[in-house]
């Protein structure tokens, strides 16, 4: 993410200074003027100062003499995938991103995103780490680094680089370290906040205390996995399937070397021969409907899994969605080991 404000100018500035803007902002250059309490008035370009020097206007004139009105944007907590791919298929670079008072609350630019998801993202972070000891006996397990920064900083990264910039840390297990390194986020221009567990509470028990998600669409994960999942193709798939719970699931492949034999009563009824099973196991990713949280227990030990149950007990759909890239979850020393080697090969 980029620092938006770069992009904000007040429509009583002078040319001269919008100029001198647009220039720091090279390829990137263009400007979101604003009113007094920052509420977005319309855009402005080269193309729309060559507009107006042909109009007469000089560098001496006020900038909102030079805007374009009416300039494309999104509005925080209250757009859809389909309107981002729009922009993007349509070759608009650069975006503003609202908030419901107009003002303009970040900036969606894809040089730098694939996409910008109307998701909350809960990492699970608060556990010990038992078997990955002496390792995480002063240092919490995602904050371990695989090659040049923390397990937890590469899914931020890649969250972030799906525009999912609203982000809750759930800590226990001196969780003060996590605080203290990323702090709110402002530095990598997006939103962290921070949710304590007292007691240990499942994959999913955290979850109850958060009060303010900004979104209808939540993805919960663990924060000690290794990944290149394209988060908008799940969230797509999401919507598509129109599951209350969608979850990234591994699969697994099982050959066997000899001829299976189907029997009833000792009677071979048919066989295959050397068949390959394939399984699917939980990949510790999931996105829920914000109306689902209502059914997890407040301040109780809870799992997703427990969710999944109970959504399936009530005849609401249960999504898998098999990966096709790279996972691995960091829970063993040789599977550390692992992330070391594989991170120089991943493409992320």
């Amino acid at each position: 993410m980029i620092d938006y404000r770069k992009h904000i100018i007040k429509s009583q500035s002078t040319l001269k200074e919008a100029l001198v803007q647009l220039n720091e902002l090279a390829l990137d250059a263009i400007l979101f003027v604003v009113d007094e309490k920052e509420r977005l008035l319309g855009s402005l370009t080269d193309g729309d100062i060559r507009r107006g020097f042909l109009k007469g206007l000089t560098l001496e004139d006020l900038v909102d003499s030079f805007t374009q009105p009416n300039p494309k944007f999104v509005q925080r907590g209250n757009y859809t995938i389909d309107e981002v791919i729009t922009y993007r298929k349509n070759n608009y670079k650069i975006i503003p991103v609202l908030c419901k008072e107009g003002r303009i609350a970040n900036i969606i630019n894809f040089r730098f995103l694939k996409s910008y998801l109307p998701i909350d993202a809960i990492l699970m972070a608060g556990g010990r780490g038992e078997r990955l000891r002496p390792h995480t006996d002063t240092t919490p397990k995602p904050l371990l680094k695989i090659g040049d920064k923390p397990i937890i900083e590469h899914n931020i990264d890649r969250l972030v680089s799906f525009g999912i910039d609203d982000i809750w840390i759930s800590v226990r297990y001196l969780g003060e370290q996590l605080e203290e390194y990323f702090a709110d986020g402002s530095s990598k221009y997006i939103n962290i906040k921070y949710v304590w567990e007292d007691a240990p509470l499942g994959t999913l028990g955290a979850v109850s205390k958060i009060k303010d998600l900004q979104h209808d669409y939540i993805l919960v994960s663990n924060s000690d996995l290794l990944t290149n999942l394209d988060y908008e193709d799940f969230f797509i798939d999401f919507i598509k399937k129109d599951a209350a719970i969608s979850v990234v699931t591994i699969p697994y492949t099982v050959k066997v070397p000899y001829a299976v034999l189907e029997t009833e009563d000792n009677n071979i009824k048919s066989f295959k021969e050397k068949p390959s099973y394939t399984y699917y196991s939980n990949g510790g990713i999931y996105l829920l409907k914000k109306e689902v949280l209502e059914y997890i227990p407040r301040d109780s030990f809870y799992n997703t899994t427990d969710l999944m149950e109970l959504l399936i007990k009530k005849g609401m759909k249960v999504n898998s969605y098999p990966l096709r890239g790279y996972w691995l979850d960091i829970g063993k020393p040789e599977d550390f080991q692992k992330a070391q080697e594989d991170i120089h090969h991943i493409k992320f």
